[in-house]
């Protein structure tokens, strides 16, 4: 059985004391541990950014892409391997920004894969620019007179565009977390657990404290997860006084692997070649 230590690295963690992005390592190591999942059969795929570098602190495989590609590289991964957990990790600017198309098409075709988006509303690894989910009015490097566009709304841009799990987190409330990660990863589908994950060092206004005096939970307020449009009228709340974090939508339908007839009863890995020899192929690339 896998234990917190198990998923230790030798390699040690350089985000700012005190960042956001503890808390939702600390989540998912234990979703790991809390659904019984063995290492070897997890891949953490991961894009370009601070929360980007969870899976060279984690013990299972990982596969760090380019900057916003890591959705179609983890698609790609789960494509050739049915038997394994995918666990996608980035951030807003990674997966928001450069990454929205992917975001979505990876959305609409229903892909098995569990999406973390570590939600800062900054650029914290070139230092605090503007990201797509900066709140208006918001000043930094790249806007010194203030944000002048709505920001990304993902939560409605995921019940819209077809995730069948949909949930939002906050890095300050563990037990919680966790439980929506445990969720995310044991539903069949595209899942996303958009996190509220405060930078510390770029980030002087959606503060740890700024967070704890606005979030609610949905599962206090007697919500219908399955019903999109109630769904949805929670995802547009604005942050003026509340925020909702929680299960906003789910439901279950055939996912993409379902519809591939090729590795529906077999992952693709483990299928005979045949007569198709691919050595010339070994050779020229490994």
């Amino acid at each position: 059985m896998t234990e917190l230590k198990d998923l230790n690295t030798c390699v040690n963690s350089n985000w700012c004391p005190g960042c956001g992005n503890f808390g939702v390592w600390t989540a998912l190591r234990q979703a790991i541990v809390d659904l019984k999942l063995d290492p070897k059969n997890v891949v953490l795929a991961s894009g370009i950014g601070c929360s980007s570098q969870i899976n060279q602190w984690t013990k299972t495989y990982g596969f760090q892409s380019l900057h916003g590609r890591v959705l179609p590289a983890a698609t790609g991964i789960r494509l050739a391997n049915t038997d394994l957990k995918v666990v996608v990790v980035g951030g807003d600017g990674d997966g928001y920004g450069i990454g929205m198309g992917h975001f979505i098409h990876a959305m609409r075709r229903n892909l098995d894969l569990t999406y973390i988006v570590t939600d800062n509303q900054v650029y914290g690894l070139t230092q605090g620019q503007t990201s797509p989910t900066s709140l208006k009015g918001y000043k930094s490097k790249s806007t010194p007179f203030g944000v002048i566009e709505e920001p990304a709304n993902p939560l409605e841009l995921a019940i819209s565009a077809g995730a069948t799990y949909i949930a939002r987190g906050f890095a300050g409330d563990l037990p919680h977390l966790t439980k929506l990660i445990e969720e995310g990863m044991s539903h069949k589908g595209f899942a996303l657990i958009d996190v509220l994950q405060p930078c510390i060092t770029f980030n002087k206004i959606n503060t740890f404290q700024y967070f704890r005096d606005r979030c609610y939970k949905l599962e206090d307020s007697a919500h219908d997860f399955s019903d999109k449009c109630a769904a949805l009228t929670r995802a547009s709340e604005k942050w003026d006084e509340k925020i909702p974090t929680g299960l906003f939508y789910r439901r279950e339908k055939p996912t993409y692997e379902d519809g591939e007839d090729v590795i529906r009863d077999k992952a693709l890995v483990k299928q005979e070649l045949g007569n198709i020899s691919i050595n010339r192929v070994y050779k020229r690339f490994m």
